[in-house]
Parts: C-alpha cells; sequence; structure tokens
C-alpha cells in the first residue's frame, strides 16, 4: 500500500448539473469533523431509499467518537475529494478492506465515488472486500465486485442488511 507524501490529483468532472474540478489528497485530522458530518447526512439522505428511519439512525447517530475515527482513518489509506468544500472520502486498511466510501448528497452521480474509489484500488494488489450497502451494492457490482453473502448487521438491536463483496485482483507475471 502506498504511504509517505502522496501528491494531490486535480481532477475536472463535468456533470449534467454543472462543471467543477475537484481536488483529491490525503486525509488530514482536521478532516475528521467534517468527514463525520458528511457520513452522517449522506446516510440519511442517500440510503433512505432503501432503509428505514429507525435503521438508519442506528447506522449513523451523529455521535461519531472523533478521535476513534481519526486514529482509523489516520492508520489506513484514507483521501479526501474537495470542491468547495469535502465532497466525498474513503479509506482501505492495508489488508485491502474498503471501509468507508460516502459522497455529499448533493454530488452524488458525478464521478465522485468512482474517482475516490479509482485511487483506493490503486493502491492495493491484493483482493479488495468491502460490505455494501443496498444502495451501494451496483456501484461496487459495476466496479467488477461480486456478493460474496448477504448478511443481517445488528446494531442497538436493529438489523441492518448489507453485502459482503470481493473485487479479486488476478495479476499475472509476464513470461519473459
Amino acid at each position: 500500500m502506498r504511504r509517505g507524501l502522496w501528491p494531490l490529483r486535480r481532477l475536472s468532472l463535468v456533470s449534467k448539473k454543472r462543471d467543477f474540478e475537484m481536488i483529491i489528497r490525503q486525509y488530514q485530522p482536521t478532516d475528521c469533523k467534517e468527514l463525520a458530518e458528511l457520513f452522517y447526512n449522506t446516510v440519511h439522505t442517500v440510503n433512505a431509499k432503501d432503509y428505514t428511519k429507525e435503521q438508519l439512525d442506528v447506522w449513523a447517530t451523529g455521535q461519531v467518537d472523533l478521535k476513534k475515527w481519526n486514529r482509523s482513518l489516520q492508520e489506513h489509506f484514507s483521501i479526501v475529494a474537495v470542491d468547495d468544500v469535502i465532497v466525498g472520502f474513503g479509506d482501505m486498511d492495508k489488508t485491502g478492506y474498503l471501509d468507508h466510501l460516502y459522497v455529499h448528497p448533493d454530488y452524488q452521480g458525478k464521478g465522485i465515488a468512482t474517482a475516490i474509489c479509482n485511487q483506493l484500488e490503486s493502491a492495493v494488489k491484493e483482493n479488495i472486500v468491502t460490505h455494501a450497502s443496498i444502495t451501494a451494492r451496483t456501484f461496487f457490482e459495476k466496479r467488477g465486485y461480486k456478493v460474496v453473502k448477504e448478511q443481517q448487521v445488528e446494531r442497538q438491536g436493529i438489523f441492518l442488511t448489507n453485502f459482503v463483496m470481493i473485487k479479486e485482483r488476478n495479476f499475472q507475471v509476464a513470461e519473459l
């Protein structure tokens, strides 16, 4: 996995609604509070079509332990996408587990998740595993991920459906 200084990556994205330029950069501890807010707002807006209010409330409670989040994001390969504000983020651990991938509700469908995922996936050669929500399943399937199993995750006595998904990386060594 790539570590250390990571160059800014400037991407120009064109959407039907407006053109914008986005920078993808490494996570910084000063981003943590904004990421926690983006996570909460995205879950409660974007995922509302697939989960009940009760499920959303236990998934994203609004009570994030910022020290714990910051530690996890610093231990992982974590990146953020920035327009004028942070519009998305994602992180992957050293084993290839894609832990978070969230895009601001106002920036959905503009290629941001794809750009973040491209960077995360390029950081590892191993197979990549994620636990995808009902909402995100199609996105990952279009990227070549396969469902390993559907599962019910319990949070505070409430069950949420998600999918263990894998993207197999078949790197072949060229013959000399």
